[in-house]
């Protein structure tokens, strides 16, 4: 049996079998964490941080979540929306104006958040290179049309929903999205996530494991740049803001900062939302197909939502996090190993979280 460590209360012992069974079979290495009303019932980790498992995941391990990160910069649009700086249902081009160009003027904000301003990809040819350009990758977008009428379809805007929302809060804030989310969340929260990996982390980073076959998206809206694993593992990457994609933590990171919507916009004595905020991030924005995914889905304010109080967000190869405003519970799983097939291993450990819950 493969050893786990950290804390998990009994009625959660399901979670931790999990993982050991996951890390038996298929995981590398891994982190699971359960908070509820805020506080940590499950912290728990196992494996290795390395392909050639000579390295052991550790406490303080952390990994490229990819879209994982996506939630994280949605939670900084709702927080500037809470304390009334930022309107979601106001033109994106009245906080960047530039951004009016080629029959923009309606695109909201709410539409960036739901993933249906029609700009899922940029128009001219990018590079991974280019992504770490945020004055490149944000005026291309300014510049370019939407590819339907905003508001009306949706189409997953992999990498460019964190550029679109990131400028917002850039322009309203006069801060990059990560810099915002390093002083008025992580660091408040004492949360060890991070948009834009300061250069002394890089030791603690588990290197992203590539699937055995590739990922093709079920869709004529291909990647543009397509971004490979081996890309993720380079300290430009890491070292880059790219709010959609390359943020660094671990479950327990990824939880915690979350929880702040499942426990009513205070956690641990530090208010971010007010309840009205953190609802906002459920109000539906959207349910039918997604031209990019290929599948329907029920977007919320930057979330994707699984029951009316219920939201989630997952990353490319298998992270999750599900947060369950009902019963102040947040569950988060983050690995190095990705999958390429439909991956159930995330949503296996929130459904064992909820038998706890129950038990």
């Amino acid at each position: 049996m493969v050893e786990i460590h950290g804390m998990c209360e009994d009625r959660f012992g399901e979670v931790r079998e999990l993982l050991a069974a996951c890390l038996a079979k298929d995981d590398v290495g891994a982190s699971v964490a359960v908070y509820l009303d805020g506080e940590p019932v499950v912290d728990i980790w196992g494996g290795h941080a390395d392909a050639s498992r000579t390295a052991p995941w550790e406490r303080d391990t952390i990994t490229n979540v990819w879209s994982t990160t996506k939630p994280m910069t949605a939670l900084c649009a709702l927080i500037l929306a809470d304390r009334g700086e930022l309107d979601l249902g106001a033109p994106v081009a009245a906080y960047w104006p530039e951004f009016a160009a080629a029959g923009k003027e309606g695109v909201l904000v709410r539409h960036l958040l739901a993933h249906t301003a029609g700009l899922p990809i940029w128009d001219e040819p990018m590079t991974v290179e280019e992504l770490y350009d945020w004055p490149l990758a944000t005026t291309r977008l300014a510049a370019q049309a939407p590819l339907w009428e905003p508001g009306t379809e949706a189409g997953y805007h992999a990498i460019t929903q964190g550029f679109l929302v990131g400028e917002v809060v850039r322009r309203v804030t006069g801060r990059s999205l990560g810099a915002f989310f390093a002083e008025e969340v992580a660091g408040p929260l004492g949360a060890d996530f991070h948009i834009g990996l300061p250069a002394e982390h890089d030791p603690r980073v588990a290197p992203v494991i590539p699937p055995l076959t590739p990922f093709v998206p079920p869709s004529d809206l291909r990647a543009n740049p397509v971004v490979r694993p081996e890309d993720v593992n380079t300290t430009g990457w890491r070292h880059a803001e790219i709010p959609a994609a390359n943020g660094h933590g671990n479950a327990r990171s990824v939880a915690l900062v979350q929880s702040v919507l499942a426990c009513g916009g205070t956690l641990r004595g530090v208010r971010l939302l007010s309840e009205a905020g953190c609802a906002r991030a459920v109000e539906e924005q959207y349910l039918g197909l997604d031209r990019a995914l290929g599948t329907r889905m029920r977007y919320g304010m930057g979330y994707g939502l699984l029951q009316p109080r219920t939201c989630f967000w997952g990353g490319m190869g298998g992270s999750l996090v599900v947060i369950d405003l009902d019963a102040r519970m947040t569950v988060a799983y983050v690995m190095n190993q990705m999958h390429a097939a439909v991956d159930d291993r995330g949503m296996n450990f929130v459904l064992a979280a909820y038998g706890g819950l129950s038990s």
